[in-house]
């Protein structure tokens, strides 16, 4: 038992330097690709919702974590390593090639079989939101918004035609460019709905979960609003941009105006996320009192 008590010490002492080496380890994969997400994602439309995201969604974690503590246990060695030397591969590839999409999702990856590794299935389980929603913060890829929104691009410009047209302003449309008396206004993927979803579908995630978790049912109605709301959003910032054109010259609307309609389109979804809630919970909690 002598022999035996200096090691069982020494054990306990290293056992804090383990996970300061993991943390370590864990730190230099995360810093550079954070780093890289604010150079180039967080600094464009398509990825404004990112720190957010990452804030919350740490947030998220943080909340359970005395029940994360209390009901640890160590995850399967093989479906630990199953993912994590795929993921580390992916990574090392991803980074070398500056593919920021997939070098995030490999990430992702890294962190969840990490996180199985030392806190068991029970509790990436519990956690299962979270980890779904920081994977909001990979960026989509360029070929994916161009055929997403195509069609968007379309509808937006059509729908903004009509709108004009009713209220007796001089516009014409050839494919998603719109003329407004002398000026010509494309329709750019900024507007054309995809950016915003992505946005909006995070950021309404986070409400419906935090106010909605318990009532799956109504949850899930009001995920089916997202896209709705997104497109009439961005239907009204092509006609704020329209009329800013025509009212007072193509540079104010293309200036610091523009950034001001963008930030417009994005405050009006999320309002009709909580107005849309607020005038349907009454209904369905009259439907499903259990639920809601």
């Amino acid at each position: 038992m002598a022999t035996l008590a200096p090691d069982i010490e020494t054990r306990a002492k290293s056992l804090p330097w383990s996970k300061i080496f993991l943390l370590a380890g864990l730190a230099a994969l995360c810093l550079p690709s954070l780093v890289s997400l604010a150079q180039q994602s967080w600094s464009r439309d398509e990825g404004v919702h990112g720190p957010i995201v990452l804030a919350t969604g740490v947030w998220l974690i943080w909340r359970e974590w005395k029940t994360i503590v209390q009901e640890r246990e160590s995850g399967n060695i093989w479906l630990t390593l199953a993912v994590l030397i795929p993921s580390l591969v992916v990574y090392a590839g991803a980074r070398a090639l500056d593919y920021l999409s997939l070098e995030i999702a490999a990430l992702v990856g890294v962190l969840v079989a990490t996180f199985y590794a030392h806190f068991g299935a029970k509790i990436v389980k519990r956690l299962w939101f979270p980890i779904v929603y920081l994977c909001f913060l990979i960026p989509p890829p360029g070929w994916a918004i161009d055929i997403a929104t195509a069609s968007l691009k379309t509808l937006v410009s059509q729908i903004s035609l009509i709108i004009l047209e009713v209220t007796g302003y001089p516009v014409t449309r050839i494919g998603v460019t719109l003329y407004v008396a002398q000026y010509q206004l494309l329709v750019e993927d900024a507007c054309s709905g995809m950016n915003s979803i992505v946005s909006l579908t995070s950021i309404s995630l986070f409400y419906i979960y935090l106010m909605h978790a318990a009532s799956w049912r109504y949850a899930l109605f009001l995920m089916f609003w997202i896209l709705p709301i997104a497109i009439l959003a961005n239907i009204i910032r092509v006609l704020i941009l329209v009329l800013l054109t025509y009212h007072f010259g193509n540079e104010a609307a293309q200036g610091f105006l523009h950034n001001t309609a963008g930030m417009v389109m994005f405050v009006t979804a999320l309002l009709g996320i909580f107005a849309i809630d607020q005038l349907c919970y009454t209904i369905f909690h009259r439907f499903f009192p259990e639920k809601a």
